[in-house]
Order: C-alpha cells, then structure tokens, then sequence
C-alpha cells in the first residue's frame, strides 16, 4: 500500500499553524483586541489538532510495518559527508505525542480564553499582555511539536531549549511578583544542568556514530549501535546523559526542585507545561531513543530506580502540603516517577499509555483547581477551604472525577495505564512493584484529602464561602472533554488477556499502535489469572487509599487521630519537603552566589576596573603635564622652539659622527 500523499504536507502545517498563531498576537495582538487574540490562539492549536488526527488516519491505513515517513522541509547544516536537515519523523510514536500535545492543548487554550481575562486573580488583564499570554503558549506548542517530531538530535535539542525558554517566560508571565519571578529563574536554570547532559550526550553521539552515520537522524545513529557490546562504557556514559537530560526536564530526583516552585504561573500554564506537554519531554526522549536504552542494562535500571524513588518521595511530600497546586504538582513528579519506572524496565508502551491517560487527568485537576482559585479569589490553601460542594457543583464534580482516576479508581484511565507499569514490575522487579504499589496507596489517600478538605465538611472560611461562586461556562464547559478522557480513555489500553473474555482480538489499542515503534510482540503472553489478580490488588489500594482519607478527614475517625498523632514528629519533615531546597541553598546556591561575589570583587573591581581606572589616570596625568606646556606665553614658545632646534641639531651631529 502506498503513502498518502497528503501526508508531507500535513507535517508541515501542524507546525504552521501555531508558528502564525504565534507570529500574528506578537506583532499585531493588540490592535485585535481579547476575543481576536483567543480566536487566534485557538484556531492555531485547533487546526493543529486537525493535522494531527490526519496523520493518525494517514499512518493507520498503512501496514505496522510501514507506518513511518521520514519529511525533509530544508537542509540546515552540511558539512563534509555529514548532514543535519529540519526533518520531520511521522511515525506511531510522534503521531501519538502530537495528537497529546495538541488535543489536551486545545481544551487548555479554550479554557485559557475565559480565564486570563483576570490578571493576576484579581484585575482585568489588558489587551497587551492578554495577547503576549497567548503568543507564548502559541510558542510552547509550536516547540513542543518541534522535538517530539523531529528525525533526528539537534532538531529534538532546538525544541528541548525551545520549550525550556517558553516555560520561563510562561512561569514568570506575572514577572511583577517575586516569587513568579523567581520560580521562572529556578526553572530555568535547573534545567540548564539536564540540558547540560544532553548537549554532552549529543556530542558523544556524533563521535561514536556520526562520521558513519553521516547524521545525527535517529534512524541512521540506531542502525550503528549494534556494533558496540551490551556494556560499553561510551554507550553508557551517552544513556546516562540523556538520563540526566531526562530528570531535568520530567522533574526526577535530583532535579526535581523546580516544578512545585512553578505553579506560581498562571493556572493555565501548570496544566499545560506541567501536566500534559513539556514534563513529559524526558519520557518521550528516553523511549524514542530505545534502541540505545536496549544496550545499556545498567542505565535501565538506575532509570527504573529514579522513578520509583521519586515517585515515592514526592508522594509523601504531597500529603503534607495545603496548597491545591502544590499538592497537584508533588503528584505529577510522582505520576512521572510511574512512566520513569516504566521505561525502566522495558515497559514503553505502558509509560507512554500512562502519559496519555494522565494528560487528561491531571490537567482536568489543574484546570478545576484553577476554577477553584477563581471563586475564592486567589485563595489555594485547602484549610481555608470546605462545604465548597454545594457552591461549585460543577467544579466538584470535574476535580473528583480527576482524583479517581489519579488515585488509580477501577475502571477509570488511570487504573488501566498504571496498572499495565505495575505488571511489568511485578514480572521483572518485585521490590519495584512493592514501591509502586505503595505509592499507589499514598496517590490516592493525598489526592482524596485534598477532595474531602476543599469541598466537604463545613466552610473555615465564611468570608471565602459566601463570596465563592460557580465559575462560567467558557471555563467549565472545556473540562468536560478531558473529564470524558479521565473516564474512558484507559478502556484504549484494556489489556488483550482481559479482552479476550469479552470476545475481543485486539482490546490493547494503545499496544496495538505503538508496539511497531520499539519492535515488542503485541499481546505478550499474561496469564489471565495473573491480570485479574493484579488489577484486583491494585483497585483494592486505590479504595483502601480513599476509605482512610474519607475515614480521617471526613468521620474524623479517633483511630486515624491517633495515627496522626503517632506520625506527628514525621509531619516538619514533610511540610519542609526534607529540606532539599535548603540543601541545594546552601552546598549549590550560596557557595556559587560567594563566587561570584569574589570575581565581582576581585575580577571586575580589582582587575578590569581597575586596568580601566588605571589607564583613565594615566591619561588625566599626561593631559595635566600637557597643560603645564600650553602656558600661552610667546616667549615661553619662542625658548621652546630654540632649546628644540639645538636638541635637533645636536642628534644629527650624533648621527653623522657616528
């Protein structure tokens, strides 16, 4: 069967149509006003979205075994024999990344429009910076699209730097604030030290494989690798530099600082950045480099490590916080940690089956604790909070559906994907299983404390609750597509052993369309027992996780008091997040600030300034003695000129003896 024509110029548009919705509100967004702006930015994510379902439709009606297409736009660098092109690479696994990117993307955009109407929570945003908000989001898209589409390298770094770039400018857009300031700058340079890694790991690359490749394109690079033995050291220390690139970016031990300090941006850019797109980056880079990952068994396991470890750390971090945000970002380093363990061990499929369910899940959260934000005007801490369900019904109901599925609820997306890790655990790794499962039972606990505290029991704030109201349509309305995801988009990936009791070939769509993409068998051979038994364990945690939430926070049952009680000395430990913060303050922060005040000190005042200072003095002291000279006095010149002739004439009477 042939290629679609259409294709190539579909890859092309769905980065067109956000570079121009982004090039039309920077130049002209303030003469069109909000409602031009919005019209804009959605029309450009949402024909984005269009190109995006064309390529599914397009790759789909091809063979497994010919879904991909490699689209060259122009020729960057050619040096010699080797070559670096902007080429797109249209296969299962970027399709499915930009279907992601640009679906949950929309539904952030429409959501967007109606909410940074308020600048700030509490004053109309105008037309400007109303239009600057959406050129960056239109930016981020853009390059966001850039590196999860890319064919080779140095196409995937310029979208990783991009989207790094257009999260600093998203997390500080309230740059008048301190702290959003900050957290931009934290941000920033903390991914500075993964993206360190991976512009090591590229040069690595172009070494080893890059004057026999003649490309840094994936394919080429991965038809080379097969030479070096499972253990080589060059491999290695490449897999542990993408690694690194990876926690950076995705938010893993030990870079995982910046992205609670993050939700200082706009509500709209936690869902966005922090949710569904850039977060997921280190995911997606590590399963698309595979075949590299498949040579280095050691880098495996010490990724499967650092995402069990992190997501169990932020998980008991995340039962302590108060701030609705906070808590939802402790939640996304963990859930991260779930698709970090995944890759881990083999199970690529799984990770990104979970990225996908949580995309929905976690920004319908961050989106419904935005609208949460607007009804009480900024309010985020949850112990101000209660009784809110009888004032934002609609909000309710839309946050606990995300708190089901996050907390791993039977039948719902996030029960299908993180089980579908845990099997995988469970098979290859029993104390990592241990640690999911675990963890698995404190997402569901934190996740329903926040439910029980925000919107049952009685109102700790009357000021807040009288005040609070039900949020508009144009901000509520969105949230019913990824309320809709939450709900059913994890039956895509019911496993095949489950499926076939109800009579189905292929229940495992997620498996069926991306397993071509890293040479697995679809539908490996799982005991149907061992699944039920499995996914009954693990429906069981998520209950049992909700039960003791509702049980404290909710019947303030006297046993759980206790507990408390007992757990207390625990609690600073956790309020202060083991005072990493603090750690990284004083052994990175302080020491490089007394640097750099010792260079200023010694490098710029002592050194430079002073070789400047110096020659100023210099000259000042050289004009002075020069206007001793200028005495304006004829017959000071006149003896001048006299003393200068014989000085004249004596030196050629030198010259001529000699």
């Amino acid at each position: 069967m042939t290629m679609p024509a259409f294709l190539p110029t579909v890859g092309a548009l769905i980065l067109l149509f956000p570079a121009l919705g982004a090039l039309i509100n920077g130049l002209v967004g303030r003469q069109l006003g909000r409602r031009g702006v919005a019209v804009v930015a959605n029309l450009a994510v949402g024909l984005a979205f269009v190109m995006a379902v064309l390529l599914f439709t397009g790759l789909n009606s091809l063979p497994a075994e010919a879904r991909s297409l490699e689209v060259t736009l122009w020729s960057w660098m050619h040096i010699g024999h080797f070559q670096v092109d902007v080429a797109l690479l249209l296969d299962p696994l970027s399709v499915f990344m930009a279907l992601v990117v640009t679906g949950i993307g929309l539904v952030i955009h429409l959501f967007a429009a109606e909410y940074m109407k308020l600048d700030d929570e509490h004053h109309p945003l105008d037309a400007r910076r109303y239009a600057r908000f959406f050129t960056y989001v239109n930016l981020f898209v853009l390059l966001m699209l850039v590196l999860v589409l890319a064919n080779n390298y140095v196409l995937l770094y310029l979208g990783w730097e991009g989207v790094g770039l257009a999260s600093y400018l998203l997390i500080g857009f309230w740059f008048h604030r301190p702290a959003a300031a900050d957290a931009g700058k934290k941000a920033f340079i903390v991914n500075r030290v993964g993206d360190f890694g991976l512009a090591v790991a590229i040069f690595l690359l172009f070494s080893l494989f890059g004057a026999q490749a003649g490309s840094l394109a994936f394919r080429d690079l991965f038809a080379h690798t097969e030479a070096l033995t499972a253990h080589s050291p060059a491999l290695m220390a490449v897999t542990l530099l993408l690694l690194l690139a990876a926690t950076g970016k995705s938010a893993q031990i030990p870079l995982y600082v910046w992205l609670p300090d993050a939700m200082e941006g706009p509500t709209p850019v936690s869902a966005l950045i922090h949710a569904a797109t850039m977060v997921t980056a280190g995911v997606y880079m590590i399963a698309r480099s595979a075949p590299l990952f498949a040579l280095a068994p050691t880098t495996m396991t010490t990724v499967a490590w650092v995402g069990a470890l992190t997501a169990l750390l932020a998980a008991t971090i995340a039962l302590a916080q108060t701030d609705l945000k906070r808590i939802l970002a402790y939640s996304t380093i963990s859930q991260l940690g779930y698709m970090f363990l995944g890759v881990g061990l083999g199970a690529y499929v799984a990770a990104m089956f979970h990225l996908m369910t949580h995309a929905f899940f976690k920004a319908l959260l961050f989106l419904a604790a935005g609208s949460v934000m607007h009804a009480l005007h900024g309010e985020l801490n949850i112990d101000r909070m209660g009784g809110l369900k009888a004032k934002l019904p609609t909000t309710y109901r839309q946050f606990l559906v995300g708190a089901l599925a996050l907390s791993g609820f039977p039948l719902l997306a996030g029960f299908w994907s993180k089980d579908a890790i845990l099997l995988k655990a469970f098979e290859k790794a029993p104390a990592l299983y241990a640690l999911g499962l675990f963890t698995a039972l404190l997402t569901a606990f934190y996740s329903f404390r926040a439910v029980y505290r925000a919107f049952f029991g009685h109102p700790r704030d009357h000021h807040l609750y009288e005040h609070a109201h039900e949020q508009p349509a144009g901000m509520t309305g969105p949230l019913w597509v990824l309320v809709l995801g939450s709900l059913f988009a994890g039956f895509l990936g019911v496993p095949d052993a489950l499926g076939g009791l109800a009579g189905l070939a292929h229940s495992d769509q997620v498996a069926l369309w991306l397993e071509p993409v890293f040479h697995a068998p679809h539908g490996e051979h799982v005991t149907v027992s061992l699944e039920l038994a499995l996914l009954a364990v693990s429906g069981a945690v998520a209950v049992v996780g909700i039960l003791l939430a509702y049980l404290r926070y909710v019947r303030q049952a006297r046993w759980t008091l206790a507990v408390q009680d007992a757990l207390r000395p625990f609690l600073p430990v956790l309020e202060h997040k083991y005072w990493v913060d603090e750690v990284y303050l004083a052994v990175v922060v302080q020491p490089l600030r007394r640097l750099g005040q010792l260079c200023y000190r010694w490098g710029d005042q002592a050194l430079i300034d002073g070789i400047v200072n110096g020659l100023g003095r210099v000259t000042a002291a050289v004009g002075a003695v020069a206007a001793r000279l200028q005495t304006g006095l004829i017959s000071w010149y006149a003896l001048s000129f006299f003393f200068g002739v014989i000085v004249l004439i004596g030196y050629l009477l030198v010259i001529g003896y000699c």
